[in-house]
């Protein structure tokens, strides 16, 4: 464990408080203190911090692989803002794309041709962790004369197999 700023004013915060409600149960100050001490960690370590990380949407960063990328499809998400950043893709030809990325999951629809466009392609980047999430993360990939132009991120609703 690091020990940082944040973690050390959480920490004395849960001491303040669990240091409190000890001292509504007996009024030694030398028992209250020691109570106190010995619960602070307990209280922090299975009470706050699982809070803390169901209600923040804080994941993990990776730097892009091409073998994590098609390998574990659920958690593209921590490779997407290297990839994005590097600009890694930016000039790369539809071959190039598809070698590193895989095939598309799906074309963008164009409604001047009423038609799929063959030159915007997408994928999904999974679901970040978070108590209220409800969109999926998913990226666009533009060409213009066979190589990549732009990389847009977007979000779309999850979508249930129950719901209509």
């Amino acid at each position: 464990m690091i020990i940082t700023i944040p973690l050390i004013i959480i920490m004395c915060l849960v001491f303040v408080l669990v240091f409190l409600f000890v001292k509504t149960i007996d009024r030694r100050k030398w028992l209250t203190l020691l109570v106190s001490l010995a619960l602070t960690p307990l209280v922090y370590f299975y009470a706050v911090y699982p809070m803390i990380n169901i209600f923040s949407n804080y994941h993990h960063q990776k730097y892009f692989s091409s073998e994590l990328w098609k390998e574990k499809p659920s958690l593209r998400y921590e490779l997407a803002d290297d990839m994005l950043d590097s600009e890694i893709l930016i000039g790369m030809t539809k071959h190039d794309v598809e070698v590193q990325l895989g095939t598309y999951e799906w074309l963008s629809w164009d409604d001047e041709k009423k038609a799929h466009d063959h030159n915007r392609w997408n994928y999904s980047l999974g679901i970040e962790p978070g108590a209220f999430n409800t969109e999926k993360e998913c990226i666009e990939i533009v060409f213009k004369n066979d190589n990549v132009v732009s990389i847009t991120p977007y979000k779309e609703a999850i979508k249930f197999d129950a719901e209509d």
